[in-house]
């Protein structure tokens, strides 16, 4: 990896500014064309050098993917457990991450398994651990790793708790979760019991952030309903066969968990201390930015059927539940939603952070557009009302997929109860949905579905996003329902230019809540530094910008968490950057 420091910067004008200078690291990577399908016996391939893209206009073609998880290595199986009972767990599985387990600056990939509800310890094929060759070839590392982890799995989040580098995971189950330390060479021991962090009932997606900003993270962990096999209920489908009950019929909304990171080790449990058990919910999504621009992290709970929960950051004051007052809590017919899958993102260019929260079938997107004091539902303006609500989407994101600047939408589907049409053999199976982000915050649907040749019928839940090759297009990684995963290669022909910021701290680790403003042409981009978002999942915490054809980024601004600033740049296109923070010295 090339290496240099940064220091023709114009000291006076940015301490005039606020800003500071800082370390950084240009790493140069192609955007390539079509690759071998698999590498030659033994080699481990190098990083080519830099080449631009041949236009940065969009491409027309309706083919934005291709699925490659088997030829690349990812070779797994999800098993919900599900035989002759409806055991509500079972429809709502598993997870994914994509992170850097090992630092060698490409993503590998983590599936969780969920395995037999009413027998905890047999997971079958259990969770999964897969190295990447650093061209998106995966080979299976699991066995001696301690990855596993026991447990019926749901989710994953990824983030370096005790700041040594490497990422550690925190697996999320029915039961007891799960902690996993990472040595940063593929070893991973269970702390759980030692950390404080297993929690207790059915949690969902998580995130680590660092609320209280003294540069250690923090854990907040969404749960679902309170259930157990002896509280299981006998519901029917539409079509009156027995089938998985909606969560209304439990009515048992349940509060989310907070853990505080000690800084030796140790978290203890803060929910009630910083008002979390004051409001409860069935929490599916979640998400956390600054939405009110005050310097603290906010947390955005998307809730399954019940009103969804905004928790804004008070300081020494804790959490207040404001998500009606704001705006978010319910859709601007007054209803709430079942709410699955959320991301925050600056949609419509103004600078703060949207949010956009998938649903059932039958109810549309919810696209809260961000007014500064509140939110505004604009999912009809956007585009989003009648295209999205064919289908029950989980898995999603606001990604650049063809790198023209505008940010994409993609949702990965699969029911929740029977219905009378079928797509195949699966009856809870349909296919995803890929819209085109247009100039005005506004959508439209690429077709046939999902942008694949021929679209995947699958009944999908996590979808994490990344740039599994580091050529410049965002991948996808889907886990699916009692099926294999599917692994989405960017293949969009003639993207555009892109730039990608890993912004790390002090102590090397990702700066998870960093906000980045990017100068390209005279337009200001806001992007965030963040990894939980979308549904059970862990996405690629690097900050991907697409520039279309556009070749030079004028200049970056940066805000660390704990308030420090930078301004650096130019930097060229089609290269992935990683910045430190003033008290970093130069970052590896």
């Amino acid at each position: 990896m090339a290496s240099a420091l940064v220091d023709a910067i114009e000291m006076a004008q940015l301490r005039a500014r606020g800003f500071t200078a800082v370390a950084l690291v240009v790493t140069l990577a192609a955007c390539r064309g079509s690759q071998p399908e698999a590498p030659p016996a033994g080699s481990r391939s190098e990083k080519p050098a830099a080449t631009s893209a041949d236009t940065g206009a969009a491409s027309s073609s309706t083919v934005w993917f291709e699925e490659v998880a088997r030829s690349r290595g990812l070779v797994w199986t999800h098993q919900s457990g599900h035989r002759d009972r409806f055991l509500l767990p079972e429809i709502m599985g598993g997870g994914a991450a994509l992170f850097d387990m090992d630092a060698d600056g490409d993503l590998d990939a983590y599936l969780v398994q969920s395995g037999e509800v009413q027998n905890r310890a047999g997971k079958g094929e259990g969770n999964r651990l897969f190295r990447n060759d650093g061209r998106g070839f995966f080979s299976d590392v699991t066995a001696n790793s301690g990855a596993a982890a026991p447990g019926y799995g749901m989710g994953v989040a990824a983030g370096d708790v005790d700041n040594d580098g490497d990422t550690d995971l925190y697996v999320t189950n029915l039961d007891e979760n799960v902690l996993l330390l990472n040595d940063g060479r593929g070893q991973f021991t269970d702390v759980t019991r030692k950390a404080g962090v297993g929690g207790a009932g059915w949690s969902t997606s998580a995130a680590f952030l660092d609320y209280d900003t003294d540069g250690w993270l923090d854990l907040f962990v969404a749960r679902y309903i309170d259930w157990s096999v002896g509280s299981e209920r006998e519901c029917y489908s539409l079509t009156g066969v027995l089938d998985y009950c909606s969560p209304k019929n439990y009515d048992a909304p349940t509060s989310a968990l907070l853990f505080h990171n000690q800084r030796d080790g140790t978290f203890v449990d803060v929910s009630a201390r910083a008002g979390l058990t004051r409001a409860v919910g069935n929490g599916l999504g979640v998400v956390a930015a600054d939405f009110d621009a005050d310097g603290r992290l906010d947390i955005f709970v998307a809730n399954d059927g019940t009103p969804n929960h905004l928790w804004m950051n008070g300081g020494p004051s804790g959490f207040v539940e404001a998500a009606l007052i704001q705006g978010v809590a319910i859709d601007q017919d007054g209803a709430p939603k079942a709410g699955m899958g959320v991301h925050a993102a600056d949609v419509d260019g103004d600078g703060d952070q949207d949010l956009l929260v998938v649903n059932l079938d039958t109810e549309p997107d919810s696209y809260f557009r961000n007014e500064g004091r509140y939110f505004v539902d604009a999912t009809v303006s956007a585009g989003l009302r009648t295209a999205s609500r064919r289908f029950t989407r989980f898995g999603m994101a606001l990604v650049d997929f063809d790198n023209d600047g505008v940010l994409d939408l993609y949702e990965a589907n699969g029911r929740v109860g029977l219905q009378s049409e079928r797509y195949g053999d699966d009856p809870y199976a349909e296919p995803n949905i890929l819209m085109r982000g247009l100039p005005g915050a506004r959508f439209e649907e690429i077709r046939p579905g999902g942008g694949t040749a021929t679209p995947l019928v699958a009944t999908s839940r996590a979808a994490a996003f990344g740039d599994v090759d580091n050529d410049g297009g965002m991948d996808v990684l889907i886990v699916n329902r009692d099926a294999a995963p599917h692994l989405l290669r960017n293949v969009v022909s003639a993207r555009g230019h892109w730039i990608a910021f890993r912004v790390v701290d002090r102590h090397g680790r990702d700066a998870l809540g960093a906000e980045l403003t990017i100068d390209v042409a005279g337009r200001r981009i806001r992007r965030d530094v963040r990894a939980a978002f979308s549904y059970l999942a862990s996405n690629d915490p690097r900050v991907h910008v697409g520039l279309g054809t556009d070749t030079r980024v004028t200049a970056v601004e940066v805000q660390w968490p704990d308030g420090q600033r930078a301004r650096i740049g130019p930097f060229e296109a089609d290269r992935i950057v990683t910045i430190g923070p003033p008290d970093a010295g130069l970052t590896k």
